[in-house]
């Protein structure tokens, strides 16, 4: 090492949390201003923290811009840096009040909206064998879980698709096929064998783009050059179940979010070929999460038995 770099490194050792919460404050509101009404402190006080930081980094790490201040390629890694820092004072937290017997622990689960058929019967489980654990669920859909996924905020989450920009460990859950679901007495309802060439001029009524379910859709009718006529697009399985029974359309979704409908014959599988589609309930963490032990306990009970908490759904 040259003194040189030597020397940098000293520098760095010098940073502060009230610095890297500055920049990271700065990153989200976008103007000093901004950042100094979030953190509580004056504009002053939080200018001289990011000027003082930028010295000990010895590189820009933002430059103005007429949308106000951006951070550059160097500020969005002291920014990550600033994520994981934060993540591990949390952490010791965590570990010292459940050290100090103050608490049971605290759990933070994420969960793709279609997960949310099932996860509360497996968190409800786990509950009755750690009582004293406290337990925090967040559910989006696709997009906002694997949002969530680059911070450390989460724990882990329940999701179909591992996001394949995060270095994650995965614990497989248990099957989640697709299905076509239609009202009950529909004209295709006793068809057996059916293309997707047959459904062309049905209302499909599908989630928000972005959705696990509405990327399935699309990929099944691409991958056969036939493009759906989409009805209306909707932020929930429950409103899409509700449409289909009302008779506004047909719906591809998780035989999971229909298990109860199906069971009591207010909706109906279609026989279609191909389907249905079965994919995977995957339990996911990033490789670089350390879980306290209330935390890891729930994650290696939902990868060992959170299979027992599928809906049972028979299809195909």
């Amino acid at each position: 090492m040259s003194a040189k770099d030597f020397s940098y490194n000293a520098q760095l050792r010098h940073l502060t949390l009230r610095q890297l919460r500055s920049l990271a404050a700065l990153s989200v509101k976008g103007s000093v201003t901004a950042a100094s009404n979030h953190l509580g402190l004056t504009q002053p006080a939080v200018t001289q923290q990011l000027r003082q930081l930028q010295d000990l980094a010895g590189v820009p790490l933002l430059q103005r811009t007429g949308e106000g201040m951006l951070l550059t390629a160097a500020g969005k890694e002291v920014v990550a840096l600033a994520g994981r820092i934060e993540a591990a004072i949390a952490d010791c937290q965590g570990a010292l009040d459940l050290l100090a017997g103050r608490t049971g622990g605290s759990v933070h689960l994420g969960a793709v909206s279609t997960a949310k058929y099932f996860v509360p019967h497996a968190i409800a489980a786990f509950s009755r064998r750690f009582p004293k654990i406290d337990i925090k669920l967040t559910i989006g859909n696709r997009e906002e879980i694997r949002d969530a996924m680059h911070g450390y905020d989460l724990d882990f989450a329940v999701m179909g698709r591992p996001p394949a920009d995060v270095d994650v460990d995965v614990r497989q859950l248990g099957k989640n096929p697709h299905v076509i679901i239609a009202r009950k007495g529909h004209w295709l309802e006793k068809d057996s064998g059916l293309n997707l060439t047959d459904l062309v001029h049905e209302t499909f009524l599908t989630r928000e783009p972005g959705s696990g379910t509405r990327t399935l859709m699309e990929g099944l009718f691409q991958r056969s050059d036939l493009e759906p006529i989409i009805g209306m697009e909707m932020s929930s399985n429950e409103t899409i179940k509700q449409a289909v029974m009302a008779g506004l359309g047909i719906a591809l979704i998780s035989a999971h979010t229909v298990a109860h409908e199906l069971s009591e014959g207010r909706l109906v599988v279609l026989d279609v070929a191909g389907l249905p589609i079965v994919r995977q309930w995957y339990v996911i963490r990033r490789s670089d999460k350390v879980l306290l032990p209330p935390a890891q306990a729930m994650f290696d009970f939902l990868g060992s038995e959170g299979s027992n908490y599928l809906p049972d759904v028979a299809v195909g």
